[in-house]
């Protein structure tokens, strides 16, 4: 349940949504399994294994969406079509041409469809009403929108909109490797990447390698800026910042993690704190991640 990749959003000022108002408006779409042809679908699915589909703890809020998607392979798809090409040409005596071949791959996939197995992706969510955020737990600005298209069909069009700093992570990353200064309560890694602004976009990148020294200096004195850049704070999560202002390799270090199971007597109990920790956490570090940013640019 601990985030790995997350992109944050600004909440509108004006937001009231509660825990029980969410789980009303979820429950009217919640995910149903794929049937006949669907190759996909979309629907809200318990957080933590039970019936709920909103866990709430400390003013805190998780909930999950499902996509169910069935596994056909194009090159299943494409041995079956020329399996069946290959008898209707040996039938009729002639070759296939491009608008019967479309057809037969088309019926070949609506007959392979019902019998393909499906998988279950699912995507985790953390409204927090107090800090006025939404969290996505994702990989790609893909799986990102998906879930907010999703969100707003469900909550009649919620206006969310991405965060944004009154200094660009690129700017302020670069700043910092050159002052050799991290800002107050975080430190600089082990991992970079820096790219030429010009036509040539040359990339150069590090990792686990130390960033002192003029090396690094003179690649940002001949034009590159810094667009990905490891960082810890407090000790106690690490992670790369990219230039989109996206967290990525979210790590939560083991003082953390030993907190909750010296506490937990059971899974649920397990999941409780895990949650409540990783909130806390998160919380504090993304405040003091903004602040480093020169603050927040409201309205933007």
């Amino acid at each position: 349940m601990w985030f790995k990749n997350i992109f944050i959003y600004r909440l509108p000022a004006d937001c009231a949504i509660t825990a029980e108002t969410l789980a009303e408006k979820l429950a009217l779409k919640p995910l149903q399994p794929c049937s006949g042809l669907d190759k996909q679908n979309l629907g809200w699915i318990s957080c933590r294994g039970d019936d709920r589909l909103v866990h709430a703890a400390n003013g805190q809020i998780l909930f999950a969406l499902g996509v169910e998607q069935k596994l056909l392979p194009a090159s299943v798809i494409n041995r079956f079509t020329k399996e069946r090409i290959t008898d209707i040409e040996a039938q009729q005596g002639y070759k296939v041409g491009r608008r019967e071949l479309k057809n037969i791959k088309e019926a070949v996939t609506e007959e392979l469809l019902p019998k393909a197995f499906t998988l279950l992706r699912t995507t985790y969510v953390w409204l927090d009403p107090v800090n006025g955020r939404l969290i996505i737990d994702a990989a790609s600005i893909a799986r990102a929108e998906e879930l907010l298209e999703f969100l707003n069909k469900t909550l009649d069009d919620l206006p969310l909109r991405a965060l944004h700093t009154e200094l660009s992570p690129i700017s302020a990353m670069t700043d910092w490797l050159v002052g050799d200064n991290a800002p107050a309560g975080f430190t600089i890694d082990r991992e970079l990447e820096l790219r030429a602004t010009g036509e040539s976009r040359a990339t150069v990148r590090y990792a686990h390698h130390a960033l002192e020294g003029e090396e690094i200096r003179s690649h940002i004195a001949a034009g590159k800026r810094a667009t990905r850049l490891g960082l810890t704070w407090n000790s106690r999560i690490s992670f790369v910042l990219t230039e989109q202002l996206q967290i990525k390799r979210l790590e939560f270090l083991d003082i953390i993690k030993e907190e909750s199971t010296a506490l937990a007597d059971s899974a649920d109990e397990m999941f409780e704190l895990d949650f409540t920790l990783m909130t806390g956490e998160l919380a504090k570090m993304l405040t003091d991640l903004t602040c480093a940013l020169g603050g927040e640019v409201i309205g933007k």
